[in-house]
């Protein structure tokens, strides 16, 4: 009897260590297929924070090459305007300044405005105003010279508002024709602009 009792232990304690070590393995076996996936997700998730990186790093770069591109872009193109300015300007300010500012030339410029009103205006009276630098050696010479061209007579002021040259319109007209330095200046630039940048800069 106290045999088969302790048969009867032995089996089922077999049998339970048996059955535990199977559940153990197939709980190990599930574990390390967990911890696997879990290693390979890890892997997965790591390499699109990677990707994403290099990604945003690649469009960072793209932007400040294509930022340093027009930076330097408006650089060299500043740096031809100001070139273009310095040469238009020594060609044009001094000649015209030195012309427009001598009572001589100013003179003869106003006779030949003041011929063309006459010849194509009747009676019209004009308004003309001059540098007050030249009024001593204009006033006499418009006076008695300039004023009885005009049937309608030749009204002059002088300011020191002009440097250079005149203005002159009919009078009460709302409007004047502008031969002064500044406007000569201006015409004169816009025509030797283009000749200037082909020559310093067209290869």
């Amino acid at each position: 009897m106290q045999n088969k009792l302790q048969e009867l232990t032995d089996k089922l304690y077999n049998e339970g260590l048996s059955k535990g070590k199977q559940e153990g393995e197939a709980v190990l076996a599930n574990a390390r297929v967990q911890a696997a996936e879990i290693v390979e997700n890890a892997k997965k998730e790591a390499a699109g924070i990677v990707a994403a990186a290099r990604k945003e790093a690649e469009n960072i770069r793209s932007k400040a090459d294509g930022d340093l591109r027009i930076a330097a872009g408006q650089s060299i193109e500043a740096t031809r305007q100001a070139i273009e300015n310095l040469v238009v300007c020594n060609l044009t300010e001094k000649e015209v300044s030195s012309a427009l500012t001598s009572a001589a030339f100013v003179k003869e410029l106003l006779t030949a405005v003041v011929k063309a009103y006459s010849a194509s205006s009747e009676a019209e009276e004009l308004d003309a105003v001059l540098p007050e630098a030249l009024k001593k050696e204009t006033e006499p010479f418009i006076r008695k010279e300039l004023a009885s061209m005009l049937k309608g007579g030749l009204n002059v002021t002088y300011s020191k508002k002009i440097s250079g040259g005149f203005t002159i319109s009919p009078k009460g007209s709302g409007y004047f024709i502008s031969f002064t330095d500044e406007t000569f200046n201006s015409l004169i630039s816009e025509y030797l602009r283009p000749a200037t940048k082909k020559i310093l800069f067209e290869k």
